[in-house]
């Protein structure tokens, strides 16, 4: 069951997506709850990052892309004409699978967006990098070392400073695609108990191919399957407590029991 009084920070409007002929997405609705995590489940190729992507218009660099429907955020489409992609994307930050530091300091990663919009001021730049490694709970270990290369941390670090650089530059929302996937499971545990706590700061989408990571630290879950047309479809959104325990649909009951997928 969904609760209908929740506020939405953003809402997926029936929209498909296109790649030149290639329909990847069909006529997907769901709404995005405020300081919720919501987590993207479903077999590979489904289209979970592809919908990911639309959030913040990632897939926009895409040749051949096409967009039909609507993405609100904070009730404006972010698909409209007039909105400015480059705004959109400050307010909707992106982690992605594989981490991705820059080639540069672990300061300069963090300070590499506030630089970009503008900030100069090395006081402010300094608090900045300072709370937002604390926030990615990586200030600790990096304390002494803000000037060694970001290339030389473990993985785990490496992807909790990439969480420090996206939330830098203070998005509404965070969009996750995977961020654990290719971490040890200690590291995992760490990303997880680091999303769970983003929450209350943030609003959170997450895609992972992990059911159980889903089940532990999403509020709401999306499943997606693809239709005879080989195009994603959202087949059931729902609280995850309901959506693991009491499926509305037969496919997401075989999907999460291991008939299929």
């Amino acid at each position: 069951m969904v609760k209908q009084d929740l506020p939405m920070k953003m809402e997926v409007r029936n929209i498909s997506v296109f790649y030149k002929s290639f329909k990847a997405l069909n006529s997907i609705s769901m709404p995005v709850y405020e300081n919720k995590i919501t987590a993207i489940i479903g077999p590979s190729g489904c289209g979970k990052s592809t919908l990911l992507r639309s959030l913040d218009r990632m897939n926009d660099l895409v040749s051949g892309h096409r967009l039909e429907g609507k993405v609100l955020l904070d009730g404006e489409n972010i698909y409209d004409p007039d909105e400015d992609v480059v705004d959109v994307r400050r307010r909707v930050g992106m982690v992605f699978q594989q981490p991705n530091p820059f080639p540069m300091s672990i300061y300069d990663n963090v300070a590499f967006g506030p630089r970009l919009y503008g900030i100069k001021s090395k006081s402010v730049l300094n608090e900045i990098v300072e709370k937002s490694l604390r926030d990615a709970a990586l200030w600790d270990d990096v304390k002494d070392k803000l000037r060694q290369s970001g290339m030389a941390l473990s993985g785990g670090q490496q992807q909790r400073l990439c969480i420090a650089r996206a939330i830098a530059i203070e998005p509404e929302v965070l969009l996750m695609d995977e961020p654990a996937s290719a971490l040890d499971p200690v590291a995992t545990l760490r990303i997880e108990e680091l999303v769970t706590r983003l929450k209350e700061r943030y609003t959170i989408v997450i895609v992972t191919h992990n059911m159980q990571q889903a089940a532990r630290i999403s509020d709401y879950t999306a499943f997606l399957l693809m239709n005879k047309e080989r195009a994603g479809e959202l087949v059931e959104f729902s609280e995850t407590e309901s959506l693991f325990t009491n499926p509305k649909d037969t496919r997401t009951e075989d999907y999460i029991t291991g008939r299929f997928g």
